[in-house]
């Protein structure tokens, strides 16, 4: 069984001195109460719960899976998982961020992104069934009616319903343009859903009383492509006029999938069959509904990866403490013991470095991004509202791309710490290793953020929140360009930021002439981009560390591995730069 320990230490050194997330939130609309002590209250109760409900079902729920009946077409959860909700539930967790009116607590959604990152690295399979509810809130929130606010909106923030989003269909992966779900007017204004959707994750389960899909289809007079979807709210059950669970709806599963990893999460086929359901939003503009639940759940794909990044570094560092082989090439570091522990071997703490390097970084940027979203809400100047949502725009593609991939090479190099014990199940690391697979695909490939972030974010939009970025980092190395004990860091992050402006306008002109640099060019890009941000969030750890009060010891660590990230994994960017200059010339067809 693996161990795992929620970061609190992290946490709060990201939120309140490398961020000053207690000043910024409190002066926030709504936000007075938003203080250190009560954000330090729910991080620790969600750690206990992490800790000591979720973390102990991740390993059984995985041999166990979910199980399917294709009599009844019901799905039952791993032991333990129903318990589990019921106390999440029960702790009001699954309303934490949303608004009071609808039961919430209101909380802030940086402090949301830093327990649903304690929920995932506990047991990430289960988090799936709440993680999935978040959007559909957020999407009903936004685009819903008063009405569909109170009768769906509600029984999923009390954690009673949960939701999900149904939008992929066999034909119909990331081109939403072509699928074929129907949408039928009904004469009492609702409408008959018919079509089958693929992928949908916790689709159906044994943990709540009712689940809401939100499902794109097509109305009878839909104009084709991406411009002719409607989004449409399908209970499981039928709604009575009393807010509860009435009549079984005509929507079920057909079956669920056998996945790589993340087993004990239900990743449904769904099937409609004149399943009555009420519209969300305006007819054809399903779309727009459809991204206010990606970019939500992009930023929290993110979160899996550091989350399944954080257990997989914890274990491997106990490992290699632990673990006698071989002796230090300098000589003996335990003369008294038959070996030296792994930990002695450079290559072992390069592997561990590197896992600490992004596991601290991503943190940094997911919470950053976290923090943006609130100002965004609620702050009182229309001005910062606004850059920080082009900020925020900005970084979901960095965020959920980069992170997600960073968690591919740590739980990858947390087996290979173990090295061949690593494989074996008993051991741990070889779930996460499986788990990671998918969420560099969920809500999006890495190439599709790379499209977003060089397409969208950078070509269409004029790079506006890049530019936000940029003039962020400038300050940052302007204010302490004669600091000396950031004088490694400040130096190369001053050349990374001008090759990183440099090599954009260069690539913009490019694409100009062939649209397809772009795709060539993508990947390579957004894996530049994310080197240079988290080069940024390094530097500036390290010059929160310098000021802050903690122990000496976490001051070094941070110092430390801010300087093996600047000589060992920011050079990655040369290679990418190659990449980029190499154009599509470097891409022929493959007879």
């Amino acid at each position: 069984m693996t161990l795992y320990k929620a970061p609190l230490d992290d946490q709060r050194f990201v939120l309140f001195d490398l961020f000053g997330a207690e000043a910024i939130l409190t002066a926030l609309e709504g936000g007075e109460g938003h203080t250190r002590d009560l954000l330090d209250a729910v991080l620790e109760e969600a750690g206990k719960l992490s800790e000591q409900v979720l973390a102990p079902t991740n390993a059984a729920g995985d041999e166990e899976g979910c199980h399917y009946d294709k009599a009844t077409q019901a799905v039952t959860t791993p032991k333990g998982f129903k318990e589990a909700f019921r106390q999440f539930s029960e702790g009001g967790w699954a309303g934490l961020t949303a608004a009071e009116h609808f039961g919430g607590q209101a909380l802030p959604g940086v402090l949301g992104t830093a327990t649903t990152e304690l929920f995932q690295s506990g047991n990430l399979a289960w988090s799936l069934y709440p993680l999935l509810s978040e959007g559909a809130c957020h999407a009903l929130e936004i685009h819903g009616t008063d009405a569909q606010k109170d009768t769906y909106l509600k029984p999923i923030v009390e954690g009673r319903w949960t939701g999900t989003m149904c939008l992929t269909e066999p034909q119909a992966g990331s081109d939403l343009g072509l699928l074929k779900t129907r949408a039928e007017p009904g004469a009492d204004g609702s409408y008959r859903i018919t079509g089958t959707k693929i992928f949908i994750s916790a689709g159906e389960h044994d943990l709540t009383e009712n689940i809401v899909h939100l499902v794109l289809a097509r109305l009878p007079d839909a104009p084709p492509g991406s411009r002719g979807i409607s989004m449409f709210i399908v209970p499981k059950f039928k709604v009575n006029a009393d807010g509860s669970p009435g009549e079984r709806n005509s929507v079920a599963a057909g079956a669920i999938e056998h996945k790589m990893g993340i087993r004990g999460s239900a990743t449904c086929v769904m099937n409609f069959d004149g399943a009555e359901g009420v519209l969300i939003g305006q007819p054809h503009k399903g779309l727009a509904a459809m991204f206010t639940m990606m970019n939500a759940a992009r930023l929290s794909v993110g979160v899996q990866g550091l989350a399944l990044s954080e257990r997989a570094l914890q274990n491997s560092l106990n490992y290699a403490r632990e673990r006698l082989q071989g002796r230090a090439l300098t000589g003996p570091k335990f003369p008294n013991s038959p070996a030296d522990p792994l930990e002695v071997h450079p290559d072992v703490r390069r592997m561990l470095l590197t896992q600490r390097a992004f596991v601290e970084g991503s943190r940094a940027l997911l919470l950053y991004a976290a923090l943006q979203t609130d100002i965004e809400a609620r702050a009182t100047d229309e001005a910062a509202r606004r850059k920080a949502g082009e900020l925020v725009a900005f970084l979901i593609p960095i965020a959920k791309g980069m992170v997600t991939e960073w968690a591919q090479e740590c739980t990858k190099e947390a087996l290979q710490v173990y090295g061949g014990h690593g494989y074996i199940a008993e051991n741990g690391m070889e779930q996460f290793v499986r788990d990671a697979r998918i969420i560099t695909l969920y809500e999006g490939t890495t190439g599709i953020q790379a499209a977003d972030l060089l397409g969208r974010k950078i070509l269409q939009l004029q790079g506006v929140g890049f530019k936000h970025f940029l003039e962020e980092i400038g300050a940052f190395c302007q204010q302490h360009a004669n600091d000396e004990a950031l004088r490694e860091f400040i130096a190369p992050l001053v050349i990374a930021t001008k090759n990183w402006g440099e090599l954009t306008l260069a690539l913009a002109a490019r694409v100009k002439e062939n649209a397809d640099e772009l795709g060539a060019a993508a990947t390579d890009y957004l894996y530049y981009s994310g080197y240079v941000t988290l080069a940024y969030l390094w530097a500036r750890s390290v010059a929160a560390a310098n000021a802050g009060t903690q122990s000496g010891d976490f001051k070094k660590a941070k110092r430390d591995t801010a300087k093996f990230y600047f000589a060992r994994i920011l050079p990655r960017c040369l290679v990418h730069q190659a990449g980029i200059e190499s154009g599509v010339a470097s891409l022929p067809e493959i007879g």
